[in-house]
Order: C-alpha cells, then sequence, then structure tokens
C-alpha cells in the first residue's frame, strides 16, 4: 500500500504531537524526505502528497522551532489538517485525485483508463478529505472554542486516522476482486 507510505510523515506526527510538537514536526519532515527521496530514486517521481508533507513539515518546524514556539500543539496539528484538506479538495477540483498516483501503483496499466479506475481514485480521495475535515475541526473545537480536551482531540485524530487507513487498505483489494470477477 504505497498511498499508506505517503502518509507515515503524517501519522508520525499524529501520533508524536501528544509526546513533543517539535519532535513531531522534524520526525515527520525526516519521514517526508526518506520517503520523498525513495520515491524519487524508484519511479523518478515525486508525488502530490510526498512534496505537501515536505514542504508543510519543512515550514511547521522552523515556524515553531524558530519564529512561534508558543503556537499551540492544537493549532499545529489544525494547521497540518487544513493544508492535507487543501491538497486533496484542490486536486480533486483539478481533476488529479492525488490518490491516483498511489492507485496506479495497485492496479493493472490497461484498468488506468476506467472509469472505475477513475472513480477509485476519487473515492479514496475524499475519503481521507473528510478524515482531514474531521481532524481539523476537532483541533479548531480544542483551540479556539475548548470544548474538546486535548487528550479527546488525539483520540478523534487517531480514530479518524484509522478508520481512514482501514478502508484504504480493504477498498483497493475490493476492486481488484470486482475487476477479476
Amino acid at each position: 500500500m504505497g498511498i499508506l507510505l505517503g502518509f507515515v510523515p503524517f501519522i508520525i506526527f499524529a501520533l508524536l504531537t501528544g509526546v513533543s510538537v517539535s519532535l513531531a514536526l522534524w520526525l515527520a519532515f525526516a519521514a517526508a524526505f526518506a520517503i520523498g527521496i525513495r520515491d524519487f530514486l524508484h519511479a523518478k517521481m515525486i508525488r502530490m502528497l510526498d512534496i505537501t508533507c515536505l514542504m508543510l513539515f519543512a515550514m511547521l518546524a522552523i515556524y515553531t522551532g524558530f519564529i512561534q514556539p508558543s503556537l499551540p500543539v492544537q493549532a499545529v496539528r489544525m494547521i497540518a489538517d487544513i493544508v492535507l484538506l487543501m491538497l486533496a479538495l484542490i486536486s480533486m477540483a483539478r481533476k488529479i485525485p492525488f490518490t491516483e498516483q498511489y492507485v496506479r501503483d495497485e492496479m493493472p496499466e490497461p484498468f488506468w483508463d476506467t472509469p472505475q479506475f477513475v472513480r477509485a481514485s476519487y473515492i479514496l480521495s475524499v475519503v481521507w478529505a473528510a478524515a482531514f475535515l474531521v481532524m481539523a475541526v476537532a483541533d479548531g473545537l480544542t483551540t479556539f472554542a475548548h470544548h474538546l480536551s486535548f487528550s479527546l482531540d488525539v483520540a478523534i485524530g487517531l480514530a479518524t486516522l484509522a478508520l481512514a487507513i482501514g478502508f484504504t487498505v480493504r477498498y483497493p483489494s475490493r476492486l481488484r476482486a470486482a475487476q477479476e470477477a
């Protein structure tokens, strides 16, 4: 599941923000860099998600480390969620869902031009956009309205990630089974 590898920096960030925002950001940046280099050396391309994670975590690490170290962890999480939500929405609006680059790795080439392939790319992008939206709203409620505790915010974020990951893992195998039938 190449797409899950693409989300590793974000997952590292989500898991470690409760420990240390700086550590979470720098490790997410390092993971984004390593994954981007790996993909570039392997496929001679850099995926939209890789570039977005690389720039997002680099800028947030520098900003929170040197410019605004007192930025609340929930605000940093919200910024990351909103940037990834924007990636998903903009890529779909441009008719190139960001998940398409990963779905190509999972499906045989003759399938790439079919309506089912396009639909699969959009469905995965919508699922991830919804996950980012839920996490951004939870982070916003924690940051600005103080309606949620930080631990509940983290729990919502991790549960949402788990649901999106679970769907992402199961959905392509359903498509392959339907294609073979």
